[in-house]
């Protein structure tokens, strides 16, 4: 009988994997396809965290309440109990001002919290695995938080100054011109913008939520409240430097209603905000950059 058996099929041959050009593994090639990451991969992440969470949610939500409910119950105030002699030469737009004041609360709160918030959860060690470039990271950061408090900023205070130009139209108050209406909408909302990045890179500082909110709120109300006690006439001109320059003067220049007769105008508190903003900014890069996460 014969013994002869069929012969064994063969396996099949292993792949042959070569290296790809430049690569660090020479012999290998991933199968998975390797794309160069860029600056829109982070934007898209942070517009993904920041849009998700609901801390985005109820900070922009109180903001819109107080800027709307504030500014049109001023402007609702102003029109039925003001006489028209009062109101004369008086820009209808200002009394946003009012609203914008504390809801940039919510806008700082929002800012501290981008960044502050991922390393109080170690989440930030997953985002600096995805995207080692701590410059990239905190760019798009800054980006995707600066855009969405401008839009959402330039959205309500532009609604609250038309309803309150229609309000006050019967009134004496002047008519507002076109660069009263760029202030009190583009300008007002680009500071309040950069207001809210100086505090997105506080807490990038601070690393601690509690404590970067506390340090921005007393950014913004502590300089006016110290003035209003500095009563003595040796304290005269740190208390009128502390008025000028206190985040709500600078507000209020914007509606061509400056609290002092002296100090920054026109454009002056945008090149103001700019400039801190541009210091942080490099300081918090830095630290970014030399500390561990």
């Amino acid at each position: 009988m014969s013994t002869h058996q069929p012969p064994m099929p063969q396996a099949p041959a292993a792949p042959e994997w070569r290296a790809a050009p430049g690569g660090p593994y020479p012999g290998y090639t991933s199968p998975i396809p390797v794309v160069r990451t860029h600056l829109g991969h982070a934007l898209a992440s942070e517009w993904t965290k920041i849009k998700s969470v609901r801390s985005t949610m109820w900070t922009l939500g109180v903001f819109v309440l107080l800027v709307a409910g504030i500014g049109l119950l001023a402007g609702a105030l102003v029109s039925s109990n003001s006489d028209s002699e009062s109101l004369s030469g008086e820009n209808p737009l200002s009394f946003g001002f009012f609203g914008l004041l504390l809801g940039s609360i919510c806008i700082i709160t929002l800012g501290v919290l981008t960044t502050a918030s991922e390393y109080g959860t170690g989440m930030i060690r997953t985002t600096m695995t995805a995207c080692p470039s701590r410059a990239r990271v905190l760019a798009a950061k800054s980006i995707v938080f600066f855009c969405v408090a401008f839009v959402v900023t330039l959205v309500t205070s532009g609604f609250v100054a038309m309803v309150q130009a229609s309000m006050l139209e019967s009134t004496a108050a002047r008519t507002p011109t076109g660069g009263d209406w760029f202030k009190a909408t583009v300008g007002v909302s680009l500071y309040i913008a950069l207001l809210g990045l100086l505090s997105l890179l506080i807490g990038s500082v601070i690393r601690h939520s509690a404590g970067a909110i506390t340090i921005m709120i007393g950014v913004l109300l502590a300089p006016l409240v110290l003035a209003l006690f500095m009563a003595t006439e040796s304290l005269s001109k740190v208390r009128e430097w502390l008025f000028e320059y206190s985040i709500p003067n600078q507000l209020s220049v914007f509606y061509a209603n400056s609290l002092s007769e002296s100090g920054p105008s026109g454009w002056d508190p945008l090149w103001i905000v700019i400039g801190l903003t541009a210091a942080v900014y490099a300081g918090a890069y830095a630290l970014l950059r030399s500390r561990d996460v």
